[in-house]
């Protein structure tokens, strides 16, 4: 994947944070922790949007028929089927 050159501006106390990761060895750069917090963004940005979509999903579907009970042993039997309780 080819790379842009970009510019940004950091407070002096967010330039010793980079600094300080980067000298701790978790970094090579200050690029590569910018990158880094970028994926950890997006990764963060692609749960939010999944769990937005459920929850539409969630209301859309509507006041269930069934008892609060009977929901939860059927979720209770699905944990035990998948090994999870």
């Amino acid at each position: 994947m080819a790379t842009v050159p970009k510019t940004i501006t950091v407070t002096e106390k967010n330039e010793a944070w980079i600094k300080a990761r980067v000298e701790s060895g978790d970094y090579g750069n200050a690029s590569e922790y910018i990158r880094d917090l970028i994926r950890r963004d997006q990764a963060e940005q692609s749960k939010h949007t999944k769990l937005a979509a459920l929850l539409q999903e969630g209301l859309d579907s509507g006041i269930s028929e069934r008892s609060i009970l009977d929901i939860l042993e059927d979720a209770k039997a699905r944990l035990k089927a998948d090994g999870k309780l």
